[in-house]
């Protein structure tokens, strides 16, 4: 089975960070997919999609140092579904995208390279989570796309 997700897109705001009791930083932010079609009289219609990312222990810290509002950020992870009983005792539904790999699209004024380049992996198995991070990977000059 694969749950996996790839979104490239712009953030709505700055990530917000917080920390667990334990001390495990968990950081959030919307992010905007649009979607440009033709519609049946020929004029450009634009689709703008919202999706909420979850970002976890070093990628949260990372993202709250290095992201900002409006930056393009290449996101990669599986989508997750919770429930949850908000303040007024109301049962609500969230969908969180829960990134293990995030980078930021936007060039160094100086190096022409990506600013955001790594990636944290995380693998929950057998009851323990072990946490990796990924390689880095450079962006070539000129290149839009991370990959």
């Amino acid at each position: 089975m694969i749950n996996k997700v790839t979104l490239i897109g712009n953030l709505g705001a700055d990530p917000e960070v917080r920390h667990l009791d334990n001390g495990t930083a968990v950081g959030r932010f919307s992010l905007a997919t649009n979607e440009n079609y033709r519609d049946k009289d020929g004029n450009w219609q634009k689709i703008t999609e919202w999706h909420n990312v979850t970002v976890w222990r070093e990628l949260a810290e990372r993202a709250e140092k290095q992201l900002k509002k409006g930056m393009m950020v290449f996101v990669e992870g599986k989508i997750s579904y919770r429930k949850y009983t908000d303040k007024e005792g109301v049962e609500r539904t969230s969908t969180d995208i829960v990134a293990n790999t995030l980078r930021s699209l936007e060039r160094s004024e100086n190096t022409g390279e990506s600013r955001f380049t790594t990636g944290e992996n995380v693998t929950v198995g057998n009851g323990r989570e072990t946490t990796t991070t990924a390689p880095q990977h450079q962006v070539a000059e000129g290149d839009d796309l991370p990959f």
